[in-house]
């Protein structure tokens, strides 16, 4: 049997006081200690296989450690989080589901206490292949695009967390002219900072569509112009805010650039303030950009190259437009996502086609990346949802 802790610094924490209230000197003189994160995991796999892992990181040395695996249905590609942190999402990245084309979106409650998963419900998507699934900020309302449906579709979330079935569909129309644009594809969508609109990124057809969003009903009702149109065979894939709500930035997969845009939030509409290549002038091979990400104190912007295997840094300036900074070599294939914790101190690479995952850290003067030198293998990862690690063990 332990023996109770009766010391002084046990009273004082019973009572409420601590070692700042005695001694601030003292206080102030003790390390702090860093806020570990999680990290789940998306992955491509199998129905029988774990498809969703959890891992804690350390934000001083930037190693991750497995801490269990989830049985999550097949191909559970991309994830969202409640801001409660009681319930994550996931889109199933498959083209048939209970012998309809179309995939299926997932809920799952979290243990508080473990960080496990617990399957809650899952709904068909209404579309092939979807891709993205992100939440509105009421989180009442899950937002889903379909690649190969080219569409996107909305669930009301019940309260207690379950997917009730599609309450809105709205189905892409257009083509462009790269060879991978033969259809309409929805590769994002999102709500915008005010909750008030939601942009649907369609990589066939080279436009972003805006949606009024009713989130108390589930509705997405689409404006009557295209809320951005791309350059022909851009392929634009996904879209992010700035923190200061004024700016987006695109990252646009086919012709491998990323364009910084302002955002009328009055209208729901962006106009662009530039675009420049996510590759080095001298790269001669092919590529295929993935994702796009702002650092959290606004002044760099990370994206993904798919085949030069690198994250690029841009700097933002005070009009938004971008400066190139770095070319950071991702130690792996096929980097599809990637994400910074919420300090933007590290950065974590999902090397899809490598089976690892990288993480680095961030200087925070200049945006560059330097390896960590830190790493680990898991099958196909794809996806990456940070969080401040909440178990109570």
């Amino acid at each position: 049997m332990s023996r109770p802790d009766f010391s002084r610094r046990h009273f004082l924490k019973l009572a409420g006081l601590g070692v700042a209230a005695l001694n601030p000197l003292l206080a102030a003189a003790e390390p702090r200690k860093e806020q570990d994160y999680l990290v789940y995991i998306g992955t491509y796999a199998k129905p029988e296989a774990e498809s969703i892992f959890l891992y804690s990181l350390n934000p001083v040395t930037g190693a991750l450690a497995r801490v269990n695996g989830f049985k999550a249905g097949e191909n559970p590609s991309y994830l969202t989080l409640a801001a409660d942190r009681r319930h994550l999402y996931a889109v199933n990245e498959t083209t048939e589901y209970e012998g309809a084309k179309s995939g299926a979106v997932s809920a799952f409650a979290i243990d508080g206490r473990t960080g496990g998963l617990t399957l809650l419900n899952r709904q068909p998507s209404l579309g092939g292949a979807p891709c993205y699934i992100s939440l509105d900020h009421t989180n009442h309302t899950a937002l889903v695009a379909n690649y190969v449906g080219g569409n996107v579709s909305a669930f009301p979330v019940q309260a207690n967390g379950q997917l009730s079935p599609s309450s809105a569909l709205d189905q892409h129309h257009g083509t462009g002219p790269h060879k991978n644009q033969t259809s309409p594809h929805a590769h994002c969508i999102l709500p915008d900072p005010a909750n008030r609109f939601a942009f649907a990124v369609d990589l066939g057809t080279d436009q972003v569509t805006g949606y009024q969003l009713d989130v108390k009903q589930g509705k997405l009702t689409p404006n009557q112009t295209p809320a951005f149109t791309a350059k022909p065979g851009a392929g634009p894939r996904h879209l992010t805010f700035h923190p200061n709500k004024r700016w987006a930035f695109l990252i646009n997969e086919l012709n491998s650039s990323v364009t910084a845009l302002n955002y009328n939030a009055a209208q729901g509409t962006f106009t662009e303030i530039q675009t420049l290549s996510s590759l080095p002038a001298d790269f001669k091979g092919e590529n295929s950009c993935a994702d796009i990400h702002v650092s959290p104190d606004g002044k760099f912007l990370y994206g993904s190259n798919r085949g030069h295997n690198s994250i690029v840094v841009f700097a933002i300036d005070a009009s938004g437009h971008l400066t190139l900074v770095q070319h950071a070599d991702v130690q792996g294939k096929t980097p599809r996502n990637f994400t910074l914790d919420p300090t933007g101190r590290i950065l974590l690479v999902a090397n899809q086609n490598s089976n690892n995952i990288i993480s680095y850290f961030i200087d925070k003067q200049t945006g560059k990346l330097r390896p960590t030198g830190k790493s680990v293998e898991l099958p196909s990862p794809v996806y990456l949802q940070i969080l401040p690690d909440f178990r109570k063990v």
